[in-house]
């Protein structure tokens, strides 16, 4: 959850600056915004990557972890969350070729300048720990792990699972003719 609350939070700062200079969420209002603001577009690109789940980023971890324990419950759970990593990819990479690379009017290349330097204060601090976290993700999992132990400790009860159905009754029903 640090992993996605990172990734995701950096993500949020990406559409905002979109929106701030578009005043529009519609990816058809947007394309080409590589070309009149590439650093916000290789910004953008590093958060969709991370959301993804690419190595080498925070998230890689975690949808690793996620996977290996299921795998170890359930393989058709695991299948299932891999085919949900899959299309969560394959949407992310669609959205971000229809805004940065798609078709772009002359509209969009006036009103979207490249990153100012408070953007840049706002996004770097996230893209760091994003790489240090996908590089050296062991220097946050034992925190991460101690916190797991606690939220599980006081989420599990020892009472054992016993459902108890009534008992069933004979109905007559008659047909009244």
């Amino acid at each position: 959850m640090l992993n996605h609350g990172i990734s995701t939070g950096a993500l949020f700062i990406g559409v905002g600056l979109l929106y701030e200079r578009r005043h529009s969420l519609e990816i058809e209002d947007f394309g080409g915004v590589a070309t009149a603001a590439p650093w916000l577009s290789t910004v953008f690109l590093i958060t969709t990557l991370a959301s993804i789940g690419l190595p080498v980023l925070n998230n890689f971890v975690g949808e690793f972890l996620v996977l290996q324990g299921a795998a170890v419950a359930n393989y058709t759970w695991t299948i299932y969350a891999s085919i949900g990593v899959i299309l969560s990819a394959c949407y992310m990479l669609w959205m971000y070729q229809r805004v940065f690379y798609g078709e772009m009017g002359a509209e969009v290349r006036s009103l979207v300048p490249d990153l100012k330097l408070r953007e840049w204060a706002a996004v770097v601090p996230l893209i760091v720990m994003m790489v240090w976290m996908g590089v050296y993700s062991q220097s946050f999992l034992p925190q991460v792990g101690k916190v797991n132990e606690r939220v599980l400790g006081q989420t599990q009860v020892n009472v054992p699972f016993r459902v108890e159905l009534a008992p069933l009754q004979r109905v007559e029903v008659s047909r009244a003719r």
